[in-house]
């Protein structure tokens, strides 16, 4: 690993099967240790319910309203300045029920993977 200093380039972020839209932060080839993800989900959107596969993920909320569930029946309501945390192989999902753009930081450990991702709705 070397050492980075980076600035996200709001243009790559993009929407995804999940019903949200990412900005990867922080996502290194060299450095599959962690990674770092803006996601932002519509008013009245809940995400895919979904588990990651041998990784952790943490929510940290910037902004909004929501109700995260976790593993298929413990729900919470979340707001601004809130903490997730989710092991890996817990199914997850997490719902909008504010009025604006329900916003968090999604930190994986290690770093996502797409190979990882397991849809649970199919």
């Amino acid at each position: 690993m070397k050492s980075l200093i980076k600035s996200p380039d709001e243009n790559l972020e993009f929407f995804t099967d999940e019903r949200c839209h990412i900005l990867e932060i922080l996502n290194e080839k060299d450095d599959r240790s962690q990674s770092i993800a803006r996601a932002k989900v519509a008013p009245g959107v809940s995400t895919a319910l979904h588990k990651l596969i041998a990784t952790s993920e943490t929510y940290y909320i910037l902004s909004g309203n929501g109700e995260v569930e976790l593993d298929n029946n413990n729900h919470k309501n979340v707001t601004t300045g809130d903490v997730v945390r989710i092991p890996a192989e817990m199914p997850q999902r997490i719902t909008n029920t504010g009025k604006e753009s329900l916003v968090f930081l999604c930190f994986c450990v290690p770093a996502f993977s797409q190979e990882n991702y397991v849809d649970l709705e199919m």
